[in-house]
């Protein structure tokens, strides 16, 4: 069976965690991952000023596509340069309308929004997103730290950026994979 493939679209303003640890995990259970920049793959200066290198330009990316999952992360910034791309648009419609798993964390979830991805889902933002994301009353807001609905996954935070990561793994791979992947990291419960 040919691996699980990810795409993790970098945008400058990225929450750093929320980049850096969903692909850390995912590559930790055998997902490869692809950080593509938005931009190009010139290296992205994230919101607490990290610079991170992707591995190639999404427009390069695109072309290897289609992913079995796509991943916005968050950054008031990022999300906003997710929300603005229409190459990001076209990514989302078509991975959503393969039913293909669409992931984002934070303020990622906006760019569903934006693109008019997953109406009528459950969804999760930051706590300072949810007005943003319930503008319009296209989805139902859930308090929990990660919520799957469908194909559609999303998560609050910084502080999620774990379980999200192993969230996205346990969709693509099982239960048991994660729970393998989880292991070693010890994470409190």
């Amino acid at each position: 069976m040919a691996s699980k493939r990810a795409l993790v679209i970098l945008a400058k303003g990225a929450e750093e965690m929320e980049t850096v640890i969903p692909t850390d995990v995912m590559r930790r259970a055998g997902i490869k991952v692809t950080v593509a920049g938005l931009a190009g793959k010139e290296p992205v200066q994230c919101s607490r000023d990290v610079v991170i290198c992707p591995d190639k330009s999404l427009e390069d990316a695109r072309k290897e596509g289609p992913y079995d999952v796509v991943i916005l992360p968050g950054g008031n910034l990022g999300a906003q340069n997710l929300s603005e791309s229409p190459v990001v648009k076209e990514v989302l419609k078509d991975q959503d309308g393969r039913k293909g798993l669409i992931a984002a964390i934070c303020a990622g979830p906006t760019a569903l929004l934006a693109h008019g991805i997953g109406f009528g889902s459950n969804v999760t933002t930051h706590p300072l997103a949810k007005e943003k994301m319930m503008n319009g009353g296209h989805y139902k807001y859930s308090e929990n730290r990660v919520e799957k609905d469908g194909h559609i996954l999303t998560s609050r935070g910084p502080g999620t950026s774990f379980e999200f990561g192993l969230a996205i793994v346990e969709t693509l791979l099982g239960k048991e994979v994660a729970e393998q992947v989880k292991a070693p990291l010890v994470l409190k419960d």
